[in-house]
């Protein structure tokens, strides 16, 4: 896969570059600060236009939010693309933010505590997730945004077990993960799965049912 990655600790941001591209992702540029990510998107070349962007929450200029303002522009403009961001804080607002963005998009949406990146399998997972259109939430950030959550609405007519399966879909993990996680058959995951669409009125919606229902779950 092609990426892009901004991130302002450059020995984060080269261990990254290093760690993708022994996995066979090939490294299109990194860059320092917002200023420069959004430089680099507008109306790139097509042979340094990356299928997946990784941007860290807090970067220069400002030191503050301009990583992820960043990426909400270049989803709007790309939506396509897909985009993980990673944030060294449990900000809820950030990752509710880039969510947002994600119905009216075809690419993958990503939210990684930066601790994460250190556990190298479930990083290149979550890049795969992203690659395919999926979305992979740090299990850390779905706790805190369900914990913020009323018990009511239409969540409330899940079941348990649905609501397991669920918030495993929001980190990102498929139904045979999710199988070994919960220890239940496939069948019976694909039986949880079709509930889930069909209670949050999603079985006959023409986008990506998977990626509906984990942002509706992670709205509450």
């Amino acid at each position: 896969m092609r990426i892009g990655i901004a991130e302002d600790v450059a020995l984060l941001r080269e261990g990254i570059t290093a760690l993708l591209e022994q996995h066979g992702h090939t490294v299109l540029w990194s860059v320092g600060d917002a200023s420069e990510l959004l430089a680099r998107m507008h109306n790139p070349a097509p042979e340094v236009t990356p299928e997946l962007l990784i941007v860290d929450v807090r970067m220069p200029p400002e030191n503050t939010d301009d990583g992820l303002r960043a990426a909400v522009e270049i989803r709007r403009q790309n939506p396509e693309l897909a985009i993980m961001i990673l944030s060294q804080h449990l900000g809820n607002e950030y990752a509710k933010e880039l969510l947002a963005t994600a119905p009216d998009s075809g690419g993958g949406t990503g939210y990684l505590l930066k601790e994460r990146v250190g556990r190298v399998a479930d990083f290149l997972n979550a890049i795969d997730v992203l690659g395919h259109g999926g979305v992979s939430i740090d299990p850390k950030v779905v706790a805190a945004l369900l914990a913020s959550h009323s018990t009511g609405g239409i969540l409330a007519t899940l079941t348990n077990r649905e609501r397991d399966t669920l918030a495993l879909m929001a980190e990102g993990h498929t139904n045979e993960q999710i199988t070994k996680f919960l220890h239940l058959s496939a069948p019976t995951i694909e039986r949880h799965i079709s509930s889930i669409f069909t209670k949050l009125d999603l079985s006959e919606h023409p986008g990506n049912k998977r990626v509906l229902a984990v942002l509706e779950y992670l709205k509450g």
